[in-house]
């Protein structure tokens, strides 16, 4: 009896110091876990260029660090021109949202709507503090950023280490991980094959969809004739591809300036044109996702809008990948001819 009490005794102890070294992991990890996360996307969307230099380098380190000293000088580069750029152009809007008025812009575009004064000034009160108020959120944002610039580059340098070791030794990692799975090895082969070609279908779909709204709001540029019209083509690219961050940025700011500068129609179709783009991203997005990933299309939405309130920026991608990851395994369990309602198995592929 005491020789069960014992073993009771360590095998709970034992679980009680292991738990508690997974909870202190977490706790010293958290601040860093997006840099983490964003390392690890970063080394599988460029492990295909990994494996095409390596051919021809033959060396590991060689391969990995020439990859992660291009992806540093391209994110130091577009940080280094982009956000001198972006302060300069949200003081420039707040000190010009300043000057208008929108009484008598309302009044000139809509004025059978606006008949009543009071009405007019509530609304045009309205407008100008909500562009007020998001100049202000952009421009500070910003600010914090300069002034959080050494935590920035500490949070950088996690994600490109990462991002070096799991491209360098990705073989390794992905047999640790199987190794540590507790499924049978037909379970273990599927998820591996569902999970990459979920992830591929929830990343590139991302990137494809935010190149389609930055090329959509160009087209209103070049088409109104906007200065610098190539230039804010390429931000809106890159503002389409990043999380949550979306053409507005770009768009808005255009619009805003075209009024000012009395160039209505030119304005007005920077909206229409920025609007499309907008509708690209709400409603093309999960729906370019649920098909890919032959997860139902509300699963999608829901997973993005979870991931955004709990990762932020990153949510995005990592909340259809989270959930993604989880129905596979139910599926994989569930081992029933019937079609499933929020995943399907991708077809298998055929040699001819």
């Amino acid at each position: 009896m005491v020789k069960i009490d014992e073993e009771y005794f360590e095998k709970t102890m034992g679980l009680i110091i292991f738990l508690a070294l997974i909870a202190l992991t977490f706790f010293l990890l958290r601040p860093i876990i997006l840099s983490i996360f964003s390392g690890l996307l970063l080394a599988f969307i460029f492990a295909p260029v990994y494996d095409w230099v390596y051919k021809r380098t033959k060396s590991k380190n060689l391969s990995a660090w020439l990859i992660m000293v291009i992806v540093f000088i391209a994110i130091f580069l577009a940080i280094w021109f982009l956000t001198p750029l972006l302060i300069d152009q949200s003081f420039k809007i707040f000190q010009a949202a300043l000057q208008i008025d929108f009484s008598a812009l309302l009044k000139g575009f809509f004025p059978k709507l606006f008949t009543s004064t009071q009405f007019l000034n509530q609304v045009s009160s309205a407008l100008s503090s909500f562009i007020l108020n998001a100049t202000n959120t952009i421009t500070s944002s910003l600010t914090n950023m300069l002034i959080n610039f050494p935590t920035i580059i500490l949070q950088l340098v996690v994600a490109l280490f990462t991002f070096f070791f799991v491209l360098r030794d990705k073989d390794e990692v992905m047999d640790y991980l199987k190794s540590l799975l507790p499924f049978p090895k037909e379970v273990e082969k599927k998820l591996f094959e569902n999970s990459s070609e979920i992830t591929k279908s929830v990343i590139y779909s991302h990137i494809f969809i935010g190149i389609i709204q930055g090329l959509i709001a160009g087209i209103g540029f070049f088409i109104f004739s906007i200065p610098n019209a190539l230039f804010l083509t390429i931000l809106g690219v890159v503002a389409g591809i990043l999380p949550i961050v979306g053409t507005p940025v770009v768009w808005i700011p255009v619009a805003i300036y075209m009024f000012i500068a009395g160039n209505t129609t030119a304005a007005w179709g920077i909206i229409i044109f920025g609007l499309i783009s907008s509708i690209v991203e709400n409603i093309l997005r999960p729906i370019f996702v649920s098909r890919m990933t032959k997860m139902h299309s509300a699963v999608v939405l829901i997973s993005m809008i979870g991931g955004v309130f709990f990762f932020g920026i990153l949510g995005f991608i990592l909340g259809p990948l989270i959930v993604a990851y989880l129905l596979i395994i139910l599926e994989l369990y569930r081992k029933k001819p019937s079609p499933s309602l929020i995943i399907q198995e991708p077809p298998k592929k055929t040699n001819d």
